[in-house]
This record gives C-alpha cells, sequence and structure tokens, in this order.
C-alpha cells in the first residue's frame, strides 16, 4: 500500500510539473499552429502589400509587428474581473464616498474609479504612473498604514486569497489570509463600508501557490463584527445572487458594513 501511495504521489508530482511548464513556459507543440498563423500572416502582408496605395504610411517588413492570435469568433474576455471590478465599481459610484481606499486591487479599474472619487491605494509595489484623485501609498495589507477605526470606503479584490502564499515574493504564512482580514475590518470606521471578493469553492483549499479558496461560511466567520449586506457570486460566465458549493470554484463577492 505504500509502495502504491508513493508511485501515486509521484505521479500528480510529474503531471504538476508538466501541466506547469507546458502553460507557463510553451513546453506544447502549439508552435506547429504558429507557423500556419505566420503562414496567414505573410499570405495577408503581400496581399496588402500589393493592393496599397496609400502613400501616407510606409509599409516595410522591418517594421512587422506579427499579432497571430487575436483573430477570434468572439471578445475575448476574463470573467472574474470583468464582474468582480463592474460590481465594485457601482457600488463605490452609488455609495460616492468622499475618499475611497483600496488594498492591492487592479490599478486600471482603481484608476477608473478615482475619476469619479477620489482614491487612495495601498500595495506593497509602487505604480509608476501619476493619475489626478489617484494616489499612492506603499504599504502591506497586514501592516496597513492608517490608524484604527479611521476608513469610510475600503475595498480588495482577489488579493487576500494569495497572502502568505509566497506567490509575489511575500512571506510564507499558513494565516495570511485571515491576518489580512483582520487589519481590514481593524482600519474601518464604524458603519464603514468593505467591498472584498476571493475565491469559493465547496471547501476551505489552499492551492498552492496560485491562491486559497474559501467557504461562504468561513468568509463571513472571518468578518465577524461586520454585517453582510450583499454578495454576489461569479461561476463560469455568468453572476449569481446565492453561494452555491456544488458549482465549484468561483468568485464570491461581498459588501460588509462594519457594526
Amino acid at each position: 500500500m505504500r509502495n502504491h501511495l508513493a508511485k501515486v504521489t509521484l505521479f500528480r508530482v510529474i503531471y504538476r510539473i508538466h501541466t506547469t511548464l507546458k502553460y507557463q513556459y510553451g513546453l506544447n507543440i502549439r508552435w506547429l499552429r504558429g507557423l500556419f498563423d505566420f503562414a496567414l500572416f505573410w499570405q495577408e502582408y503581400r496581399t496588402f502589400q500589393a493592393e496599397n496605395d496609400n502613400n501616407n504610411f510606409e509599409v516595410n517588413i522591418r517594421d512587422w509587428s506579427p499579432c497571430l492570435q487575436d483573430n477570434t469568433e468572439t471578445t475575448p474576455i476574463e470573467p472574474v474581473y470583468f464582474f468582480q471590478d463592474t460590481w465594485a465599481a457601482r457600488k463605490i459610484f452609488e455609495l460616492k464616498p468622499k475618499h475611497h481606499y483600496d488594498v492591492g486591487s487592479s490599478v486600471k479599474t482603481i484608476g477608473i474609479i478615482s475619476q469619479f472619487v477620489p482614491v487612495t491605494m495601498v500595495d506593497i509595489r509602487p505604480i509608476d504612473v501619476e493619475l489626478e484623485n489617484l494616489h499612492f501609498q506603499k504599504g502591506s495589507v497586514l501592516d496597513l498604514p492608517f490608524e484604527d477605526n479611521s476608513i469610510e470606503s475600503i475595498s480588495s479584490l482577489c488579493v487576500i486569497e494569495h497572502i502568505g502564499l509566497g506567490r509575489y515574493g511575500d512571506p510564507l504564512d499558513a494565516w495570511g489570509s485571515e491576518k489580512a482580514v483582520k487589519e481590514i475590518k481593524r482600519v474601518t470606521k464604524k458603519d464603514g463600508i468593505i467591498l472584498f471578493s476571493v475565491p469559493v469553492d465547496d471547501r476551505n483549499k489552499v492551492y498552492f501557490n496560485a491562491n486559497r479558496a474559501f467557504t461562504r461560511e468561513y468568509i463571513v466567520k472571518l468578518f465577524d463584527g461586520c454585517e453582510l449586506v450583499e454578495e454576489k457570486y461569479q461561476y463560469g460566465k455568468k453572476l449569481y445572487n446565492s453561494y452555491d458549493r456544488n458549482k465549484g470554484f468561483g468568485t464570491g463577492l461581498y459588501r460588509f458594513k462594519k457594526r
């Protein structure tokens, strides 16, 4: 039995190594499709060059910039960020806080929101752009640079699940997510709003080192002392009003109010 378990474990390790290299480092034969697509690109270039009568632009092979994967039937979209970011933006626009704070969410999304509501963004990695109404403060979600009970509106979207897993160079900590939630609650004032999202699943899991996934029950437990005002769940390409553990992996979107 022990030898069988060892073989199963070894197989799983080898399988994970193979799939990781395949999808992150291109260890596959998709380059054959690339050769076919490049042949189509060459044919289109020759046709364009032959029919080009617009002398306002220079066309030369040295200026090639082949984009071989953009000719798709539908517009590519990542449903997790699409649903969570549009949901959070709508909440902030409706609530109209005097100043909103964010911890580690998408810079692009927060930048757009800042054009309607002044925003201070906190992250361990500085941003190297400047934008009116978007302020940056370097800091960790485990030690936010704010006083207790000082913030009326704060968000952290698909961030907390990563804390303590080392994916972004942070120290390993099995309790990273719990500590991060505690810190967010600490800085939020009474009746303050917290917009929060994390992966959900049928049980609490660590998908090392990508992220954790949570059950609804555990998320509510983590936000003890807060009222759950609203919740939404992204499964696949749809947004639902209730958590369904039978649907497996998804994303939970939560609006809490600190009591």
